[in-house]
């Protein structure tokens, strides 16, 4: 199993509390208080501030904040309050300059996201791998989902699930390639790898938790409280377990690199027995490639910045 050198001491239970107000008043504030304001408030350095936020919540105060004013306008979009009226209510100072990152945001514009996303066109299609049935859609941006199962009737409604109000649209010639290349993923996944651009969707701190499985090398494993530790929030174990229970891009994103602190195996969204599959797969496929032996068995996931 990959090993991290244990370089975050745990907070005290006065740390969280001070971190626990902190988060409080960002997101009760009208404007976004500046890290100095935060520091002044919990009577820290604004250095030692904001490693002291970043390793209770995962974020920066700047993400935190961020991820805070994307869900008040989520919340604002579902009413009936006028667009621009939502975008300023949330908290963006201008809404020109939202415009311009909403795709970031939302994943679409705030019209399509208040009408559950009608002019979202999702290309899909459903194939057959050695792990049973695989659905993949892509959006114009990437591929944004990847699932697994036995039922391919039932991953094609997991994915009208979760785009409602899209319009999904059956494969053409050019996405079967795609497809192909992510079977081909899945049946070898220590040895090939995925050059399509990914539309990934999800939280600031379940994308951190994402780049940080996409660091775990094939063959390898670690586990929630390396991965809590690799992203600078040694006491989200759980909530890491949650980001990766949230993946919708199997093998892409691999979550089934991500074992008990003991080494085994855990629950995996699309069944424990493709978790162990894959694993052995990859440990297969990198016996027939010498050279991938001399890396470093116990290289540490990189931390996140």
């Amino acid at each position: 199993m990959t090993t991290l050198s244990d370089s975050h001491a745990v907070p005290t239970s006065g740390a969280v509390e001070r971190v626990t107000r902190l988060c409080r008043w960002i997101e009760t504030a009208e404007t976004e208080p500046s890290l100095k304001q935060l520091a002044d408030h919990a009577g820290l350095s604004p250095h030692y501030c904001h490693r002291l936020f970043k390793s209770v919540t995962g974020l920066t105060p700047k993400a935190f904040a961020a991820a805070c004013r994307a869900g008040r306008l989520r919340s604002a979009l579902a009413g009936k309050e006028p667009i621009t009226g939502a975008i300023y209510e949330a908290g963006y100072g201008s809404s020109g300059r939202f415009y311009t990152q909403s795709s970031e945001v939302l994943g679409m514009t705030p019209t399509q996201y208040r009408n559950g996303g009608p002019d979202t066109r999702i290309w899909f299609a459903v194939g057959q791998c050695t792990l049973g049935s695989v659905l993949v859609a892509q959006t114009e941006r990437g591929v944004c989902a990847i699932l697994l199962g036995d039922d391919p009737a039932v991953l094609v409604r997991d994915l009208q699930d979760r785009f409602p109000a899209a319009s999904l649209v059956g494969a053409d010639p050019a996405f079967e390639r795609d497809v192909a290349a992510v079977i081909n993923l899945i049946d070898h996944p220590g040895q090939a790898t995925l050059s399509l651009p990914l539309d990934i969707q999800g939280t600031a701190f379940q994308q951190r938790v994402w780049r940080a499985l996409q660091n775990i090398p094939p063959g390898q494993t670690a586990s929630y409280t390396d991965i809590a530790r690799a992203i600078g929030s040694p006491q989200a174990v759980r909530a890491v377990a949650g980001a990766c229970a949230a993946n919708a891009l199997a093998v892409a994103i691999p979550c089934h690199r991500v074992v008990r602190q003991d080494g085994a195996l855990s629950g995996y969204r699309w069944g424990i027995e493709r978790k162990r599959s894959l694993l052995a797969r990859e440990r297969e496929d990198l016996s027939r490639r010498p050279q991938a032996l001399a890396a470093d068995p116990n290289a540490p996931v990189p931390e996140q910045s």
